[in-house]
């Protein structure tokens, strides 16, 4: 059980290391939804998303032997740079299981870093590989089926409350679970009131087919744009967090996230992923259930998308 006060220890730890990142209200999207709308900008913290939080939380944690034998990740985009960048700083020598179709800014990202980049031809392939480092002695840094990340990602919400203490909603997107699950224990522990929505985009919806089903459910493939949600499946711990936490989980298309990623990029003139804009997507889809009196905070949780994907997206 991932506790408010395992998300307060986690941020006593971490917080010499990594950014206090701002939230402002939007007069922009609060006209455009009709209520009073924040933004939580999460794409400033270091490496340009939220997963050094748990990353550093987790690594923090270890013993020194276990920080003598480096750390092993999985990743094709974020968390493998705040995996990276944390193991980095805190001298762990670090390997990184990464797709070969991998994003070129975000493996360079994760070399520049320090990290040592293993490819493997698919994602599937290098989450198969994890127990070749485990059995060598390397901790593995999940990227979020593990209670620590969950705890860092969970330090969020606590800046939410904080920074936005009238806040009656607030959306995070899902690729694994750990960032809408700490958010939502982060929040809601102390205001049950507030309603936490996940988000997914369609052909990155592993949670949604998971409650769906009843059951953790694989994807055959990541399809959707927003490939730093591209867990092929969630797990038993996130699908019960999620479920228990959450008030709903929202699936929306490529082409919705999109739109909403050039309104945000025309008008708060900041450059997130679709991972991020996804949120404000579906904040469009729900307005039916906020009042001009609702405060919604919406999280833009990473920025580390590639130009090119942005131009050629819809040819």
């Amino acid at each position: 059980m991932i506790t408010l006060n395992d998300i307060r220890e986690a941020r006593d730890r971490i917080t010499r290391f990594v950014k206090r990142t701002p939230l402002e209200r939007s007069e922009t999207l609060s006209r455009h939804l009709g209520t009073n709308v924040y933004v939580k900008y999460e794409l400033f913290q270091k490496t340009g998303s939220f997963k050094p939080r748990g990353a550093f939380n987790k690594m923090l944690s270890l013993s020194d032997e276990e920080k003598r034998n480096g750390v092993v990740a999985v990743s094709g985009g974020n968390h493998a740079q705040g995996v990276a960048y944390a193991a980095g700083v805190l001298g762990i020598d670090a390997v990184i299981l990464m797709p070969e179709n991998t994003p070129q800014n975000s493996l360079d990202a994760t070399r520049e870093y320090g990290a040592t980049a293993d490819l493997q031809p698919n994602i599937a392939a290098a989450f198969e590989k994890i127990d070749h480092y485990t059995a060598a002695g390397r901790t593995l840094v999940h990227p979020f089926d593990d209670e620590l990340v969950i705890a860092g990602q969970g330090t969020v919400g606590l800046e939410i409350l904080e920074d936005c203490p009238q806040v009656t909603d607030v959306f995070a997107s899902i690729g694994g679970g750990g960032l809408a699950a700490g958010v939502a224990i982060a929040v809601r522990s102390e205001r049950p009131e507030v309603r936490v929505f996940g988000v997914e985009t369609v052909g990155a919806d592993a949670m949604a087919q998971a409650i769906a089903a009843g059951q953790v459910v694989d994807l055959p493939a990541i399809t959707s744009i927003a490939k730093t949600l591209g867990a092929p499946a969630v797990t038993e711990r996130t699908l019960g967090l999620v479920r228990e936490w959450l008030e709903s989980v929202t699936v929306v298309t490529d082409a919705e996230a999109m739109a909403a990623l050039r309104l945000i990029a025309e008008r708060l003139k900041v450059f997130c992923e679709p991972a991020s804009s996804c949120n404000l997507a579906a904040a469009e889809k729900l307005r039916d259930k906020f009042t001009p009196e609702s405060h919604l905070v919406i999280v833009l949780c990473g920025g580390n998308f590639p130009v090119r994907d942005l131009c050629s997206f819809g040819d």
